[in-house]
């Protein structure tokens, strides 16, 4: 299940080529804003630069064109940006909160299952579920540093719950210890998903992660 270290490179590369771009563009746009803001104080405030100006019509009409251009390309582009930033977080979040929702089912089904208090059945169609879920996630969740870890962390814990029903019914103490290595997963799942669940609300939160929300 957890995807090859040549493919975690690359796309950690290609994060990181996102993040430096994106400060590039705000440290652009400022430049650029602040370059405008500056020939236009001197042009209120300079009589010969505004009389120069005024002699050079057509290099005037570039260079605030020019000015004009690079604030629409950049200013607007990193709102944008920002904006499709701030919705594929909370994207990001419902996905994990989904998944954290359905983790806490599927291993609450195969715990009972392995201590003869539920059906087998049923767990295995939680856990295929869950494995479902998580295949469909990985896409979303694969760019991000922390949003990558969750991703590991979901796998490791489908790892956890597909040995717990391979010894269903097998021997008390093998069963104990792959509960225990399952229970461990689960919190492992939850304490990833903190930095991902934080646009959420407070009794969301609590809720996915099946915590009192007082």
């Amino acid at each position: 299940m957890v995807a090859p270290v040549g493919g975690h490179r690359r796309s950690a590369l290609r994060y990181g080529h996102v993040v430096l771009s994106r400060w590039q563009g705000w440290f652009a746009a400022i430049v650029v804003t602040l370059a405008a803001g500056t020939l236009m104080f001197l042009d209120v405030t300079d009589g010969a630069l505004r009389r120069w100006w005024s002699g050079h019509a057509l290099t005037t009409d570039m260079v605030s064109g020019l000015l004009v251009l690079l604030i629409t390309v950049l200013v607007i582009d990193q709102v944008v940006r920002l904006r499709q930033i701030k919705d594929r977080a909370r994207a990001v979040a419902a996905q994990a909160a989904i998944m954290v929702s359905q983790a806490r089912r599927s291993s609450q089904a195969v715990s009972q299952a392995l201590t003869g208090s539920g059906d087998r059945d049923a767990a295995s169609d939680e856990f295929r579920t869950y494995m479902l879920m998580l295949l469909v996630s990985a896409p979303v969740l694969i760019d991000a540093n922390a949003s990558r870890s969750f991703l590991e962390q979901a796998q490791s814990l489908g790892g956890e719950m597909a040995l717990v029903l391979g010894v269903t019914g097998g021997t008390p103490g093998q069963a104990g210890v792959s509960t225990t290595r399952m229970d461990h997963a689960v919190q492992g799942l939850k304490d990833a998903s903190a930095p991902l669940l934080q646009v959420l609300d407070p009794e969301t939160r609590a809720a996915v992660r099946g915590e009192d929300p007082g």
